[in-house]
């Protein structure tokens, strides 16, 4: 079983330690809500589990290898990454994008195959987003172009997969569709690890939700205990309570 593991992870940034001893584990099966304040090191140790970033203490294991030594390629097959600020250099269209996710399943002149466009086919139909996928990047919307990076890290078909709010920008209509297709997704025994400030949006669907505060895991448990009135005022300084009057809303498909 694909297995994900920080272990002890520490990131000094400048004169700020970013995150302190962090541990967290992610498998097929579940979705863990990775949740804190802005700067509580999210993105940071997203960065670390794909190997982007080296830590200044403790590692990150996937399958019990360091990341580090993983082949890219190889890695690239098993853990896909949807980063927060999605920037395209070049006037790709949005399919293009989208079949690079398998460059990990080719080799560097190899054609592409059967599978490859099936691949590809699949991750648009799922993200709604065939019909601008022939579009080029630059011209679409920011939840547009959201759409084609979860679609692009989709078509990698790897069994893990980490999201750096991956509903910024999108409408109401398709942010529930993503979240419900990350559900699906780890039903059908995928892992998947997504930071976002959402709870509302992502705390019904996870299996565990992860508070980060001050450099450190606050709390690592099911959303029920995890999103407790004490961890949300320690966490991010608000009081939560049952909803009242008309607000929030229950949103459903």
């Amino acid at each position: 079983m694909t297995r994900l593991v920080a272990n002890m992870l520490s990131v000094q940034l400048g004169r700020r330690t970013v995150l302190h001893g962090v541990s967290l584990h992610i498998a097929p099966g579940e979705v863990v809500l990775l949740g804190g304040r802005n700067g509580a090191g999210k993105s940071t140790l997203l960065r670390c589990l794909t190997g982007a970033l080296a830590p200044d203490a403790g590692g990150a294991l996937l399958d019990d290898k360091p990341v580090p030594d993983w082949q890219a390629r190889a890695r690239a097959r098993e853990v896909a990454f949807v980063p927060q600020d999605v920037e395209v250099p070049f006037d790709f269209t949005g399919r293009e994008l989208v079949t690079m996710g398998r460059h990990p399943h080719r080799g560097r002149s190899e054609p592409l195959r059967p599978e490859d466009h099936q691949a590809v086919d699949r991750a648009l139909r799922l993200l709604d987003a065939q019909a601008f996928a022939g579009r080029a990047v630059t011209t679409l919307s920011g939840g547009e172009q959201r759409r084609i990076a979860v679609a692009r890290a989709l078509a990698t078909e790897a069994r893990l997969l980490l999201l750096d709010e991956p509903t910024s920008n999108l409408d109401l209509e398709h942010a529930l569709q993503l979240v419900g297709l990350l559900r699906r997704l780890a039903d059908e025994d995928h892992g998947v690890l997504v930071a976002s400030h959402d709870l509302n949006l992502f705390g019904p669907s996870c299996d565990r939700v992860v508070l980060l505060h001050e450099g450190r895991v606050l709390v690592d448990a099911p959303p029920e205990q995890a999103l407790s009135e004490e961890n949300v005022e320690t966490v991010f300084g608000v009081r939560s309570r049952a909803p009242s009057q008309f607000f929030p809303r229950e949103f459903t498909l």
